[in-house]
């Protein structure tokens, strides 16, 4: 199985009254489509899954999986620091038909290795779906270490990982010592040429959100064996990258797509909206 190579990690619409929105849901996932999604991460960090309740965060994930109507998967967010918790979330979210589950590390408790690895291993036993574990430091405090995730890449539904922790030396130790089928994807999308370089699969993307078509380019080039090309693609959309993460994630994506036509409303709090001098800066970088 394979979940594609260019996945984004999609934003959740809201309405002006900042509640969630299925009719520009429907418009944005419509629109990644066409502009060079292979999959779509939905409730996750880019999707405000912390301010999401259980109840919006099924209904939305209902509404994707219709609207995607098998054309692409669907991988649902799942994951919390409260282990029962996930599991009977995953178990809800099973029903709804989504194609797998994203579970991020166990934030804030700070468990040590064996307390991450019998977190996800429960997590995983729960459910018949395939799992992407989420590894993110910068947001858990901690990091699952190396031999965690290839310890836990045994267990036969977990079949990817998400690794924002730009550490490549560590992702090249993961890739190395998994099976050829287990999937890591880069969690940053600067890191997407890098991780392929090393025998990645690909990346959950924010920038994809307007950037897909040519991110697509680059990896084609890539696995054609035309890295001269893919590096140039990897140089020109850098600095696009590294604007939709000036400030925090989503409130430059969403900006963007808002501005470009493709309306998915504000973000809620404790996330505020871009300043005038930000807004103006992120267009110029973009080239909105």
């Amino acid at each position: 199985m394979t979940f594609g190579n260019v996945l984004t990690a999609m934003v959740t619409p809201f309405d002006d009254q900042n509640e969630l929105d299925l009719e520009r849901t429907e418009i944005l996932v419509e629109h990644l489509l066409k502009n060079g999604t292979d999959g779509l991460v939905v409730g996750g960090t880019t999707g405000e899954s912390p301010t999401l309740t259980n109840a919006e965060k099924l209904t939305l994930y209902k509404r994707v999986v219709e609207i995607a109507d098998g054309r692409i998967p669907v991988i649902a967010g799942t994951g919390s620091n409260n282990t029962f918790a996930s599991i009977e979330f995953t178990k809800q979210v099973e029903r709804l038909g989504v194609d797998g589950v994203l579970t991020v590390a166990p934030y804030y408790n700070k468990p040590n290795q064996e307390g991450i690895y019998q977190h996800f291993k429960a997590i995983a036993e729960s459910t018949t779906l395939p799992i992407m574990l989420y590894n993110i430091p910068g947001r858990s405090v901690i990091n699952v270490e190396p031999e965690t995730t290839i310890a836990l890449s045994k267990i036969p539904n977990i079949v990817a990982v998400k690794e924002s922790s730009q550490d490549l030396f560590m992702m090249t130790k993961i890739i190395d010592q998994t099976d050829d089928d287990f999937m890591l994807y880069s969690g940053d999308d600067g890191f997407t040429l890098p991780v392929l370089s090393v025998g990645g699969k690909g990346i959950v993307s924010v920038s994809s959100h307007l950037l897909g078509n040519e991110m697509q380019e680059m990896v084609k080039a890539y696995f054609q064996g035309d890295v001269g090309k893919a590096a140039a693609m990897h140089r020109y959309l850098l600095p696009k990258m590294e604007a939709f993460f000036k400030a925090p994630s989503p409130s430059p994506v969403k900006t963007a797509l808002n501005k470009a036509g493709i309306l998915v409303g504000s973000v809620r709090l404790p996330l505020v909206p871009l300043s005038a001098e930000e807004e103006k800066q992120l267009y110029q970088d973009v080239g909105l």
